[in-house]
Parts: structure tokens; sequence; C-alpha cells
């Protein structure tokens, strides 16, 4: 019976400490360990990094998986293609597939245009890259007050050199040898089906019909859906789609007020966000907003998409020659932010933010306007403080009404 009893007490405590939660074929409840990601403290998605270290911390950490991100385009394209141009850059050097979808540029053209990444730089020297000021602006913060001086530096491009997230010269291109080893597919519309571009204005919402049907072939064949993950090598898939929306797509959104296919960028949001969501992908689209004249119509994009920042360039704007400005070349608008597993999103303490090119670097930082140092403000004569204590004693002597213990 002795022997019964403790045979039955074990089991009992083998069953209780033998509880497994039941995911379905057989998974567990880690995340997946993929090159080039790391998972959220907060929401527990996987994130990859955007090709701007500053511009990962400023969204959270990063861009999760199976979002999108939608920049909306400087008046000149310049800096934005900047940014379109780094996260594909990020995506050849943590080894992830591409797809390339553009209007005005060959695929391949824009690979061999990638910025030279620099892993070969330690932590000291990328320090000195990112934080080195002119001998101006060193001479300039003797003049700061010592309680000025002794506050941290509000910046958020302070992030150490790590694999996640990489540093690129933009002054430079990205060797070959990077770019053979990566798999990538691409879309142009200007020769896709091999239509020319009259033939191809006539047929203004078919572009993204096509260009859905090349992203669902890719993932699909690739595997990247969560049907044939478990048979084939997981990875990364990075879609870049370069101005969206624009003359050259066929759509005429940008040509008048009342478009003939109205819902025709709509109805694409949508439906590539429901393939991004089953699929282990990350997009990235720039859209000129400032030739789009319907309003509307971008109020329903920005709601189907994830992550939203707009850039503001000073290219031909009265605040390159306002002295307030002039450490930086733009502004950066941070419109939304994706809620992942919670009911608030992960957004920065500051909202107002600049981006500038340091040193051939593209870093954003916190807006800070630099302190009043001239002498009329910061400094009171010793003759107007005088003036001024007798001007008081004088009002205080005349409301005492002659009496003296009230007189200070």
């Amino acid at each position: 019976m002795a022997d019964l009893a403790t045979e039955g007490l074990a089991r009992r405590q083998r069953a209780t400490t033998s509880f497994q939660r039941k995911v379905p074929d057989g998974g567990g409840g880690r995340l997946a360990v993929l090159p080039g990601t790391r998972p959220s403290v907060r929401h527990g998605q996987l994130l990859l990094s955007s090709g701007v270290p500053s511009l990962d911390s400023v969204l959270g950490g990063g861009l999760a998986i199976g979002t999108v991100l939608l920049i909306e385009e400087d008046v000149y394209g310049v800096y934005s293609n900047l940014l379109f141009k780094n996260f594909l850059a990020e995506g050849v050097i943590c080894g992830h597939n591409l797809f390339i979808a553009s209007d005005k540029e060959e695929p391949g053209i824009i690979l061999k245009e990638l910025p030279c990444p620099l892993p070969n730089l330690s932590d000291k020297e990328m320090e000195e890259v990112i934080t080195t000021k002119s001998t101006q602006d060193s001479q300039e913060s003797m003049r700061i007050a010592w309680r000025y001086q002794n506050k941290p530096k509000q910046e958020v491009t302070h992030i150490p050199f790590s694999k996640f997230g990489h540093y690129f010269d933009l002054s430079k291109t990205m060797a070959p040898e990077l770019i053979q080893n990566i798999k990538w597919d691409g879309f142009f519309i200007l020769e896709e089906a091999g239509l020319d571009i009259d033939e191809k204005s006539c047929n203004k919402a078919c572009a993204y019909t096509r260009l859905l049907h090349s992203i669902q072939k890719v993932i699909l064949q690739q595997g990247y859906n969560g049907s044939t993950l478990q048979k084939k090598q997981r990875n990364v898939l990075r879609i870049g789609i370069q101005s969206l929306g624009s003359v050259l797509w066929g759509d005429d959104i940008c040509c008048t007020e009342n478009p003939e296919n109205l819902h025709s960028l709509t109805k694409f949001m949508y439906v590539l966000r429901g393939l991004l969501r089953t699929s282990l992908s990350v997009c990235i689209i720039t859209v000129p907003t400032h030739l789009i004249q319907n309003k509307a119509i971008m109020e329903r994009v920005t709601h189907l998409s994830d992550t939203v920042i707009g850039l503001e360039s000073f290219i031909g704007s009265e605040r390159k020659t306002n002295p307030l400005y002039k450490d930086y070349h733009g502004l950066v608008h941070i419109h939304q932010i994706p809620r992942l597993n919670s009911l608030i999103c992960d957004v920065s303490n500051t909202k107002d933010l600049a981006f500038k090119l340091k040193r051939k670097l593209f870093v954003i930082e916190r807006l800070h306007l630099p302190p009043d140092l001239s002498d009329t403000v910061s400094r009171t004569s010793k003759q107007d403080l005088a003036v001024s204590a007798k001007l008081l004693s004088t009002e205080c002597s005349a409301m005492a009404m002659g009496k003296k213990h009230l007189d200070f």
C-alpha cells in the first residue's frame, strides 16, 4: 500500500510539473530567431532596423515584422530617397531578401547605388564621426553657463555600434560582392509586361494590381507565408516601393481633386497590409504627398499604414536662411506609430525632431534651439537694479501711510 501511495504521489507531481503550452505544429512559445532581427521588450514582436539607427530609437526600437512604413516625401525627394536606400542596404548587410518596385529607376540600378556600410569602425571611432562638431560650435559652447554644460546631450543618435542597425557612408557605393549573394526581385513599371509609357497611362488601375501579383508571387515562391515556413529556411523579405501614387504609376490622384480611380490606392494598401500580416515581410513606401490634391485620399492611406513619418526639407524654404535651423537640413514629423499588443503606442518623449547629414551620415536628432547669449537679455546692469529697487521702496512707503515699521 505504501508503494502504491508513493507511486501515485510521484505520478501527480510529474503531471503538475510537466505542463507545456499547446502550440500548433508542435512549435514552442518562443519567437523565431532570424538574422538581423531582435524581439521587442515591450510588445514581444520581432523588430528589424530601418537602416538609420536614430530613426529606430524614435520608432521604439525598429520596424516590426508584418508592418508598413509610409514616408511622406520631401518636395524634391532627396532625403526620402536616402531613407529608402538605407532600408535596402541594411537588408543586404543582414542577408535579407529584397523586393524593389520603382517608377523611374530600374531595380538593378538602385542596388548598385546603395550606400557603403561602415562595419569596420569601432565604437569610439563611430562616436567621433557622429558627435564631432565644428570649431565654431566648440567656441560658442564655452559661452554657455555651467548649468547648461553639465546637462546631458539631448540627442537620439547616441547608440552603440552593434549588429542590429548599421551606419552607412552616403558618399560611397556598396561593393558588388555583397550584392551578388542577395536574392532579390524587381518591379519596374515602365518595362513591366513590355508596355510603353503611352499604353501604361491608359491602364491606370492595372499597375497596382500587377504589383500586388508580383509581391504575392514572391511571398508564395520563397516560402514566407505561414503554411510553408516549416518546410523552407526562414528569412525576412524587405519590400521597397518608391514614389507610390505618382504620375508615372499611371494614377491621376496627383493631377486632379476628383480622380477617376478614387479608391485604387486605398485598395492597394488594404490588400498589401493583409499580405504582410501573414508573412515575414516588412514594407517601406514613399509617397509624394505634396502632389496629391485630394487630402481625403492621404487620410485613408495613412489609416491603412502602420508607421507614418513625414520629411520637410529646407531646400528652397525660408527656414534654410533662418539662423535657428542653421545646423539642420530638415524636420521629421512622426504622424503615426503602431499599437502592437498594447493599448498605447511606444512613442518617443519628444516630438520636435530634425535631420541632417553629419560627415556623410544621415542622422535624426532632437530639435533644440540655442540659448540667447546676448548681454542685454542674459545680464542686467547694476544701475537698472538700483533704479528698480528705489522705485519699489518709494511705492511701498507711500502705501504704508507714513508708518515706518512697514517700510522696507
